[in-house]
């Protein structure tokens, strides 16, 4: 019996991966506990979870919605994980203290995980969550990276080992990107020790109750889904959405996902025969669906694409329009651009991926194919396992 400490940031898309990940282990025998934010963990794992409260956000991630590129990399890091690090780190090395774990598992953007584990001389393993991390995005911006070297040496020296001066974000122990080269590419990877397993598609508590019997068998299903961040910046795109979905009504039937309830005001209303909701459970809801539109967040374009559903994508900010590159690059989907598109554009998108002849079915279905074969949920505890049998020498040396 091993036992594996997840540290995770309190954001959904960066826990998701790791729950199929944490009941594997458990069905193995190992022992999981989490630390991090435990309402939203028990939310997502479930009530039995072990959870281990570290220090979080007075307020969830929020950016200026235009802010983009290198100034958005330094705000995220600047203004939030950064001084998330700085407030999870008491927390995980008291988690440490009361679970001993043989493993911790960080994800990639809770560096506290990976400082409180190099100081304490336990291996640690990066859960990394998105293809756009592996593509070193910070090659052609010297200055900044020389700044988040600033960043990561202040946090190591207050609860890290000052003596180390590797990158947090990849872990000389061994790295589960939670993506495949299908939808990656040619581009050199940052570390050696980076397994790639495809999405983690596990079975996850039912929180909808979905009305499946409103789907119509006749018309092709299109998803609009912006994700669970992105409520404050999605008003005109989702009112576009909308009209388009109405406007391709004779063969196409929209569902689209409004967490934060702004097509409530819609001038007359939601046309009929568009399905708005609250919360989708997507993947259940994938198998039923031709194509996606969404914001090129990667769990939900890796999810599709292990369906073999292909996207309409439309980057906001962060690493989505890296992700949406790679995905028009594969050939898997259409790039409209989030801030300009209209209605009439958006229909003409989500025509030319339900194509046959566009070959984004084909290639969506081909990247699947490829993320299957990769292993996914099996795959990442497998090389959990095989890092937690290292000899101590070994896992000494990284």
């Amino acid at each position: 019996m091993t036992r594996f400490l997840l540290v995770v940031p309190p954001l959904v898309g960066h826990i998701n991966p790791l729950l199929g990940v944490a009941d594997e282990l458990a069905r193995r025998g190992h022992r999981v506990a989490w630390a991090g934010y435990p309402e939203q963990i028990h939310r997502l794992a479930g009530a039995d979870a072990v959870v281990f409260e570290t220090g979080m956000p007075d307020v969830g991630l929020k950016r200026p919605a235009k802010l983009t590129g290198p100034a958005a990399f330094r705000f995220l890091w600047e203004e939030f994980f950064s001084p998330l690090a700085e407030l999870m780190a008491p927390g995980v090395d008291s988690a440490v203290e009361a679970f001993d774990p043989d493993v911790v598992v960080h994800d990639q953007h809770a560096v506290a995980g990976a400082l409180v584990a190099e100081r304490r001389g336990l291996p640690y393993v990066t859960s990394v969550t998105t293809s756009a991390e592996l593509t070193d995005p910070l090659s052609s911006m010297p200055k900044v990276e020389a700044w988040l070297k600033g960043i990561f040496a202040s946090l190591r020296e207050r609860f890290g080992d000052p003596e180390q001066t590797g990158d947090p974000r990849y872990s000389p122990h061994g790295v589960i990107a939670f993506t495949g080269r299908a939808l990656l590419g040619d581009a050199p990877l940052p570390s050696d020790r980076i397994e790639m397993v495809g999405p983690a598609i596990a079975p996850r508590a039912a929180q909808s109750d979905f009305p499946y019997g409103e789907l119509d068998p006749q018309r092709r299903k299109v998803l609009v889904t912006l994700g669970t961040a992105n409520a404050d910046a999605g008003t005109r795109f989702l009112t576009e959405a909308v009209h388009a979905m109405h406007a391709l009504r004779e063969r196409v039937q929209g569902i689209v996902v409004d967490p934060g309830g702004v097509l409530g005001g819609m001038p007359g209303g939601v046309p009929e025969g568009v399905i708005v909701r609250e919360y989708v459970p997507q993947l259940d809801l994938l198998a039923h669906l031709d194509a996606v539109v969404c914001h090129a967040g990667h769990n939900t374009v890796c999810e599709s694409l292990w369906h073999g559903v292909p996207l309409v994508v439309a980057p906001i900010r962060d690493d989505q329009p890296i992700v949406a590159g790679q995905v028009a690059d594969a050939g898997a989907g259409v790039r409209v651009r989030f801030n300009r598109v209209d209605a009439p554009r958006l229909a003409a998108a989500v025509e030319s991926v339900l194509d046959p002849a566009g070959g984004h079915r084909a290639a969506a279905e081909a990247i699947g194919r490829s993320f299957r074969a990769a292993g996914g949920v099996l795959a990442a505890a497998d090389h959990l396992d095989r890092i937690a049998a290292r000899p101590a020498d070994v896992q000494a040396a990284g």
